[in-house]
């Protein structure tokens, strides 16, 4: 039988992985364009599908508008403890807020750096730069325009990663978060983009049970 584009195993990304280092989908987030409304906050959905273009359904302005429906931006990652750290510096943010599509717990936000790639469910995406904060942050209840520069002073270097996708796959709340290649250095080569070649089996193994 032929493999389909996102078939792999566990064991194969094990043996891919420089050390394991791992965690788990807190919380997706998808929103679709609305005439009227802003981008932000996108709201929680328990599964998504993640494509080359990006998660099914969720539309990005910026990315859409401004960047041509760049690949490198497909997909938004953000750490539940960067979130948290941000309560405790008195921003009330909640999952979803800063407009990202997967909010995971477990792994360091440093170690969501440029080149590195993860697998998310049955999806695999390769981080490819840090999102900036921007003015569309001000429509969140809690910033307004006379706290968007406070705001986004204290984003800088925990405002989330953008990744594009190497396998699309899906994912669901609960399930796994596997680094399956560390941060790249300098000279690092840069995985394709398009069909991947496939893995030996299917990496249904990697799956939590439904949570």
């Amino acid at each position: 039988m032929t493999a389909t584009p996102d078939a792999t195993n566990a064991a194969a990304v094990d043996r891919r992985a420089d050390d394991f280092s791992a965690g788990r989908v807190a919380a997706l987030h998808v929103k679709p364009s609305v005439p009227g409304e802003p981008g932000l906050p996108k709201p929680a959905v328990p599964s998504v599908r993640i494509e080359y273009a990006g998660v099914v359904g969720d539309y990005n302005r910026y990315r859409t508008d401004e960047l041509d429906g760049d690949p490198d931006s497909a997909v938004l990652l953000l750490p539940a403890e960067t979130i948290e750290a941000l309560g405790r510096d008195g921003w009330p943010v909640r999952p979803g807020d800063l407009g990202e599509n997967v909010t995971t717990r477990g792994v360091a936000y440093d170690d969501l750096a440029p080149g590195a790639q993860w697998a998310i469910g049955t999806a695999v995406v390769e981080t490819t730069r840090a999102c900036t904060p921007c003015g569309s942050l001000a429509v969140l209840p809690y910033v307004g325009a006379e706290k968007l520069r406070t705001f986004q002073a204290a984003l800088l270097g925990r405002r989330g990663w953008y990744a594009r996708v190497v396998v699309p796959g899906d994912a669901r709340v609960g399930d796994p978060v596997v680094r399956v290649r560390p941060p790249a250095v300098a000279g690092a080569t840069r995985a394709p983009v398009g069909p991947p070649r496939p893995f030996e089996a299917t990496r249904s193994s990697l799956r939590s049970s439904p949570p």
